[in-house]
């Protein structure tokens, strides 16, 4: 029986099928930080092999979207949210990740990352 996601997680990722070997793959994280994520995504009973992938490509789509799309977001909500995953939500998974992860590792997805949030918080044009 395949193992079920907890109720918050499941809008925060996209449920698809997934095998035992998918293999993560994130820009700017060295093969042990993957090795690591790998053995994570196995082990925690909130993830699956992906999901960390996942999660980063969510928030990385997110903050590149033009800015009155996410204020409409804001405003009103995302539908395909439920379907597609949450990016807001990806990204708290990223941080409760970068804490279960060894201090190498965490700084290295923590850069990743911050490269993102940076956009994120990059001041509107006027």
């Amino acid at each position: 029986m395949p193992r079920r996601r907890p109720g918050h997680l499941r809008a925060a990722l996209p449920l698809r099928h997934r095998t035992r070997d998918a293999r993560p793959v994130i820009n700017g994280l060295s093969r042990h930080a993957l090795s690591e994520i790998i053995r994570l995504e196995r082990t925690r009973n909130y993830l699956e092999p992906g999901d960390i992938s996942t999660a980063v490509r969510l928030w990385k789509d997110y903050v590149g979207r033009p800015e009155r799309q996410l204020w409409h977001d804001y405003e009103w909500g995302d539908t395909h949210w439920y379907c597609c995953g949450n990016p807001l939500e990806a990204r708290a998974l990223l941080d409760t990740v970068t804490q279960a992860l060894s201090p190498r590792s965490a700084r290295e997805l923590k850069a990743v990352v911050r490269r993102y949030d940076a956009v994120w918080h990059r001041p509107a044009a006027p």
